[in-house]
């Protein structure tokens, strides 16, 4: 079992601006994000879809994004 939730993007989207990410641009739904001593990452979700626990772990990854914060 995972311990990453199936979620929506809005909430994950919010976890990661309560979590120090900020837009830095936006085109469509490709929203750029940054974070000091971070690469930029890309979140290319629509708000009401849901993301799976696989895209999660490997979103959690990338940002930093831990199950705590959402």
């Amino acid at each position: 079992m995972s311990k990453w939730p199936s979620t929506r993007a809005s909430l994950v989207f919010a976890a990661l601006l309560r979590t120090g990410w900020v837009v830095k641009r936006q085109s469509g739904s490709h929203r750029i994000l940054a974070r000091p001593a971070h690469p930029d990452f890309v979140f290319a979700f629509h708000d009401r879809e849901e993301i799976g626990p696989r895209m999660l772990a490997r979103l959690a990854r990338q940002t930093g994004l831990t199950p705590d914060d959402l």
